[in-house]
């Protein structure tokens, strides 16, 4: 069982102390992804008996708590090393405040990371310290291995394991956005961490799947006991977010069918319903959001493990909806797994919205099984049409 530390910080082995910061009222990150739990930054401060290594830091404007905790447990001047394991300024910005205060201190990076450090922090460069894949630094009855992991998600990311106690630091890899008071998976709840980790896998690592799984058997190799990722809770049990990366990576698809649809009068909705009835009765897993009132997140996560998408929409001035085009075109940009997909529309005087839908998936691998364009409401021809289409869609997915 981990021990409380003194303000604020965790430590999670003998000299092993979280000293990040929980960012409880953020609520977008990237200007895209809704953060509705908050988010944490995690920094790890490790002490060996001869040098002292600061883990990753934390976002710009909590510079001040990070020094502040680090000095619970030693004087910030005498840090050795600051690993920058990702350059992103969630992860990297503080580094240059502590490389001031610690005169001595290194960044320790990957080669692609040392381009970034000189890039986007002000670091001298003679301070910066490039490590291999592999590479090895002793902190005195410590060592820190530096395991190469490009594309998770920059090019220059790479993961730290500190070998004696089996703790692995991978960064975003295996992360999840939340700033709730709980800092392991087990006492969040299993289930609770699986599902925002899903939501995080999808915005963030879904689009780099074979990367992933490359980084997965770099982790096997490795006698790894406790996962402490730069976002979110830690996992006591690696095969838990292991085993599930490894399914989401691995593009293992559910008999599931994901229905993001927008309806300005009803017609496109009365459509989606009839699809949904015939598609429960075959014993479909229907997700349907309704997605001006749907968080973007939840839509991602569902396209991690949904072979099939639907996406429903009223012809607006010639094209589809804004919103359902948005929803289009992110299936495209997070390069979903997604291998089918079909289109229900509606519209008034004049049509547009299918050929609008279609050609925001072209340059996709996504087969289209069908779309229905309803004139008005939906009448008995058109719902002929979309129990049709539910028949080629059952016969898409997965058995039971």
């Amino acid at each position: 069982m981990a021990e409380s530390a003194p303000k604020g910080t965790i430590e999670i082995a003998k000299d092993v102390f979280w000293v990040g910061v929980k960012h409880h009222n953020r609520r977008l990150f990237d200007a895209l992804i809704p953060l509705p739990n908050g988010t944490s930054y995690n920094s790890y401060l490790v002490k060996g008996a001869s040098k002292t290594a600061l883990i990753d830091t934390v976002n710009p404007g909590f510079e001040g708590e990070l020094i502040g905790k680090i000095s619970q447990h030693t004087d910030p001047a005498r840090i050795d090393y600051v690993i920058m394991n990702h350059a992103e300024p969630d992860h990297a910005n503080a580094g240059q405040h502590i490389l001031r205060m610690a005169p001595n201190a290194k960044l320790v990076t990957s080669k692609k990371g040392k381009e970034a450090a000189l890039q986007y922090f002000d670091v001298d460069e003679s301070r910066i310290m490039v490590v291999d894949d592999g590479a090895k630094i002793d902190l005195g009855g410590r060592t820190l291995e530096f395991i190469y992991a490009p594309w998770l998600h920059w090019p220059e990311t790479m993961f730290t394991f500190l070998v004696e106690d089996g703790i692995l630091f991978p960064c975003d890899f295996f992360g999840q956005h939340t700033a709730q008071g709980e800092f392991y998976a087990d006492e969040l709840g299993n289930d609770v961490t699986l599902d925002l980790a899903k939501v995080y896998f999808a915005e963030i690592m879904m689009p780099f799947r074979k990367p992933c799984l490359d980084g997965i058997e770099k982790v096997k190799k490795r006698n790894v006991k406790i996962i402490a990722p730069s976002h979110g809770v830690f996992y006591r049990d690696p095969s838990i977010i292991i085993n599930a990366y490894s399914d989401w990576a691995g593009e293992k698809m559910r008999r599931k069918v994901l229905v993001a649809y927008v309806s300005m009068w009803g017609s496109t909705e009365k459509m989606v319903k009839v699809l949904a009835g015939a598609l429960v009765e075959k014993k479909v897993d229907v997700r349907i959001f309704d997605i001006p009132n749907s968080e973007v997140g939840h839509i991602a996560k569902e396209l991690v493990d949904s072979p099939v998408v639907v996406v429903g929409a009223p012809t607006v001035l010639g094209g589809a909806h804004p919103v359902a085009a948005y929803v289009a075109m992110l299936v495209k940009a997070l390069r979903a797994p997604t291998k089918y997909a079909a289109v229900l529309t509606s519209h008034g005087w004049s049509g547009g919205a299918v050929k609008a839908l279609q050609e925001s998936l072209a340059g996709t691998k996504i087969e289209i099984l069908g779309a229905v364009d309803a004139a008005g409401r939906p009448n008995e021809k058109d719902v002929q049409e979309i129990l049709a289409l539910a028949e080629k869609i059952a016969e898409k997915l997965p058995p039971e």
